[in-house]
């Protein structure tokens, strides 16, 4: 019986000792991407990582659409005022210029393709995003890949809803103080009459009117918002 009792008491202590390990070895991974004085930017080490500079603080209207560079954005003018981005799931499509200002907040967005992820695959990246705060996730018609991750100057296109680099991406770039213009900004929703995430505005697909803005800011008309 003592035997017994030591074998017990020794496969416990094992147990413990790999939990343990386990834990602070994944606590050294999410360490590794988080930024600091020493790293400014831990996502440039992310295979397939694409970085831009963009001005901050170039409003539109909301009946004025801008001529981005690059789809989805990741930067450039916005309407004046932001998406809710505090662990919200768009189940819509929302339009573009709102969600880029959540982005110049410090947020995260993540994008996907409702023709390639669907069901369960929604569910997996959904599970990212709820509850986070700086972190929105919407369908985004047309995309070129099944999935985009998008903050301020960065983003990152995938396949997988189980790419470890999604974790990587979050971790290195929400609310990273040192890549985004508006540190402190709020990513509350703002209601009805501004943005109201139980109805938001949609998505718009169609081409670009002649006067739209620029990624410069030539024909923004500066409103209000933060």
């Amino acid at each position: 019986m003592p035997w017994l009792l030591i074998g017990a008491v020794t496969v416990i202590v094992v147990l413990a000792v790999g939990v343990i390990g386990f834990a602070l070895m994944r606590e050294g991974e999410v360490s590794a991407w988080r930024p600091s004085d020493d790293n400014r930017d831990p996502s440039l080490a992310i295979p397939g990582i694409v970085t831009g500079q963009y001005a901050g603080q170039q409003h539109v209207t909301a009946e004025q659409r801008v001529a981005y560079d690059r789809s989805p954005p990741f930067g450039g003018p916005h309407d004046a005022y932001w998406a809710a981005c505090n662990g919200v799931v768009y189940p819509t499509p929302v339009r573009t210029e709102n969600m880029v200002h959540s982005l110049e907040h410090g947020a995260v967005w993540i994008a996907y393709d409702p023709a390639r992820i669907t069901g369960p695959a929604v569910q997996t990246l959904a599970a990212r995003v709820q509850g986070q705060d700086y972190t929105m996730m919407s369908p985004y018609p047309g995309l070129d890949q099944p999935i985009a991750l998008m903050s301020w100057g960065h983003e990152l296109k995938l396949s997988d809803p189980n790419d470890p680099r999604i974790d990587q991406f979050i971790s290195s770039l929400r609310q990273n103080q040192y890549q985004y213009p508006e540190v402190g900004a709020s990513c509350d929703a703002l209601g009805p009459g501004y943005f109201d995430p139980d109805n938001p505005p949609p998505f718009d697909a169609s081409p670009l009117p002649p006067d739209a803005v620029t990624m410069d800011g030539r024909g923004a008309a500066a409103g209000a918002g933060g």
